[in-house]
């Protein structure tokens, strides 16, 4: 395996049911835990989920990260564990990756689906998260700040576990904070190439909240028209984290999704 795969450092979690493998990869600055709802609901499938580079448990040391890293690293882990199909589930930043691993891996994919991804972002969009990365450089905290994008009001006051453990994930220092930084930088400045995304042929599901001001309604249907076999689902009264805030419409659409 290459230097930054090691199956021995490297945090996953491998659930055998005799069924192709659900991977779920998550967003920027969080881990394999975010998914727990989608897990609970999806017990009778096989499922994978492990920590991006940099997160969680698994290390990252060059200087720079890119989409190839982590798409690399999914393919390493898929080898490692002998798997040859996998439906792909992705998130926010997990979802660009999902959607570079597919433009190049689409021979180990049965369907791939999109929450929350950004796509065709205007120059005043992409200035925003630019200046989120920039305040996070300079160490301001941007924990709460990110937590009122992703919830609303009303879901974290009714259920201050979650806060409580979105600020605990998203508060880093030393090496996390270096890793987030790498990963914050290649999400607010990513690039779409339009031309692979048009190329992908894999059966696709995007769905995004109603309310996400980040990955917007707009970006998430012109995604799925600019796919050549997707269809789109809305997400009614959710922001970013519609997976966890609405995660009952979230897992059914995709439930239906998979074993359709």
């Amino acid at each position: 395996m290459p230097h930054n795969f090691d199956p021995n450092q490297n945090y996953y979690s491998f659930i055998d049911n005799n069924t192709e493998p659900l991977v779920f990869i998550h967003g920027v600055g969080l881990d394999h835990k975010m998914w727990d709802p989608q897990i609970n609901f999806l017990n009778n499938h096989s499922i994978i989920t492990y920590d991006l580079l940099g997160h969680g448990k698994s290390p990252y040391n060059k200087k720079e990260i890119t989409l190839s890293d982590f798409s690399n690293q999914l393919d390493y882990l898929l080898k490692f564990l002998k798997i040859d199909k996998i439906n792909l589930i992705g998130f926010s930043l997990g979802s660009l990756i999902a959607l570079d691993f597919s433009s190049k891996f689409q021979d180990k994919l049965k369907s791939l689906t999109v929450i929350g991804t950004t796509y065709k972002r205007t120059s005043e969009q992409k200035a925003l998260v630019i200046e989120r990365f920039e305040q996070a450089k300079l160490n301001k905290p941007i924990s709460k700040q990110a937590l009122k994008r992703w919830f609303t009001d009303k879901y974290l006051d009714d259920h201050p576990e979650i806060y409580d453990q979105f600020i605990k994930i998203l508060t880093k220092d030393g090496e996390n904070h270096l890793n987030f930084l790498k990963a914050y930088k290649l999400f607010a400045y990513h690039q779409d190439n339009i031309d692979l995304i048009k190329k992908i042929k894999t059966k696709t599901l995007v769905m995004t909240g109603s309310d996400d001001s980040g990955s917007t309604v707009q970006m998430s249907k012109s995604l799925s028209d600019d796919l050549t076999n997707s269809s789109f689902i809305e997400i009614n009264d959710g922001k970013h984290l519609c997976s966890i805030e609405c995660a009952d419409d979230v897992n059914i659409n995709l439930k239906n999704f998979i074993n359709n």
